[in-house]
């Protein structure tokens, strides 16, 4: 299977679609994998493949112990892929027409409550400018539900001081408006007037967080300071940063909050990825219901 077909639809993403890196990255992953597992089976040419071929890929997937979200993104990727093929006429069929995506199982996604929160959001503390950075990354992650990939994408110009949101650059390079919230504005404000002019040390950037050489922030650097806290405040939970995410979506529905105002804040481009969170909600409601009420 000639690996350049990959090489071009990647291109065509990139240029066409104007793919994130993230998405690219995990098609080109899943498209490797697939042609290298062809070859294995003796094929060489791709109109040679057959949907038998593809349901044996994914048989493989799910033999290998993967997730069904990781394998309906594998089917994704081919599916797009050979789409593209189609149209740029290197193929007349397309082995994956047929083939329906793996049942996924509704999973609820892991969140903190409320006090668990507030307790993790505790530990750095305002005494160091490390711990003033750190605060202020993880209260503005609580208070936007961003991703990591957005937050260390953070500009001096995502944030209009004077009216207190976010101007956030998510999936697909689509613009979306998040509201910071007071607690967080004054965290991130004090951040920005205090310790990053620090950071900066004569250099060129535009680079919201900084760590202490002056460069970005990187998503291993924020995983390393999220679970730094979660242990020093004794959670039991496994955390990482798109607990935040999660937290953020379910409380607010918690509290209130309508479906579509959080698929907006989210970013998410179909409403049904953001309902998932009504389920958690479900759960919290019953988990009351259970502790309060006498018949519970």
């Amino acid at each position: 299977m000639n690996f350049q077909l990959i090489d071009e639809y990647l291109n065509y993403l990139t240029v066409e679609k104007g793919a994130s890196h993230n998405t690219l990255e995990a098609y080109g992953r899943d498209l490797s994998r697939y042609s290298g597992l062809i070859q294995e089976r003796g094929i060489k040419e791709i109109h040679e493949i057959s949907p038998d071929d593809v349901i044996y890929y994914m048989a493989e997937l799910k033999r290998k112990g993967l997730s069904a979200n990781s394998i309906n993104r594998s089917l994704a990727a081919l599916r797009g892929f050979y789409k593209f093929l189609l149209r740029e006429k290197k193929i007349e069929q397309n082995p994956v027409a047929e083939i329906e995506l793996a049942k996924v199982w509704m999973r609820l996604p892991d969140t903190l409550s409320h006090e668990e929160m507030d307790q993790l959001l505790s530990q750095p503390g305002v005494r160091t400018d490390s711990a003033i950075r750190d605060t202020a990354m993880l209260e503005l992650m609580y208070a936007t539900g961003l991703r990591v990939s957005e937050l260390i994408s953070l500009t001096t110009g995502s944030i209009n001081w004077q009216v207190g949101y976010l101007v956030v650059q998510g999936k697909g390079n689509k613009e979306r408006i998040v509201p910071i919230g007071q607690v967080a504005y004054e965290h991130v404000r004090r951040y920005f007037d205090e310790v990053r002019p620090k950071c900066i040390r004569g250099a060129q950037t535009n680079v919201l967080f900084l760590n202490k050489s002056g460069q970005g922030m990187t998503r291993q650097g924020f995983w390393k300071l999220v679970r730094k806290y979660a242990v020093k405040a004794g959670l039991q939970k496994k955390v990482h940063p798109h607990t935040f995410r999660h937290s953020f979506a379910s409380h607010l529905l918690e509290g209130g909050a309508d479906l579509r105002s959080v698929q907006m804040m989210l970013g998410h481009a179909d409403i049904s990825t953001t309902q998932i969170y009504t389920h958690v909600t479900r759960e919290h409601l019953k988990d009351i219901h259970k502790k309060y009420h006498p018949r519970g």
